[in-house]
């Protein structure tokens, strides 16, 4: 006999935590560690290229992340990232994105990409920072290896 499902009404609230979900080993919770040391002071480095006045601005570090994302998973258009991190839980994790919250426009990263961030030279901080902790840490485990002792 076939079964069929008897509740016509989805549940009204969910208890979700998005850091129980993602998987202890998984890709975006190792560069996590690294992306939050580097990204901690973005804001002061960048604080130059903001306006007080007008509408608040998406977060760049929110659009660093989410370029991250790309990065690592191989999406080559700012369009279809804006899709994945929309649909994907352990990007939206990564991203420090809410399950409610809306995720940029894929416009908004050209905009930045041609004007704020291409002055900024962000990119080269953040590219340098990230390389140096990344080699930083991996000297250190292999420092403590059995190849390095010898």
């Amino acid at each position: 006999m076939m079964g069929r499902q008897d509740r016509d009404q989805r549940q009204l609230f969910y208890e979700f935590s998005l850091d129980e979900v993602i998987p202890a080993g998984h890709l975006l919770r190792r560069i996590n560690v690294f992306a939050t040391a580097v990204l901690a002071d973005l804001h002061e480095q960048l604080k130059a290229f903001y306006s007080d006045l007008g509408r608040p601005s998406v977060d760049p570090e929110l659009m660093i992340r989410m370029l991250l994302v790309g990065y690592c998973y191989g999406i080559r258009h700012e369009r279809r990232l804006c899709q994945e991190v929309a649909l994907h839980l352990a990007y939206r994790w990564f991203c420090k994105l809410d399950l409610d919250d809306k995720v940029p426009h894929h416009s908004t990263f050209s905009v930045n990409r041609l004007g704020r961030f291409r002055r900024a030279r962000s990119c080269a901080i953040f590219s340098s920072a990230w390389l140096h902790s990344a080699w930083q840490r991996a000297l250190s485990k292999a420092r403590g290896s059995r190849w390095m002792r010898a």
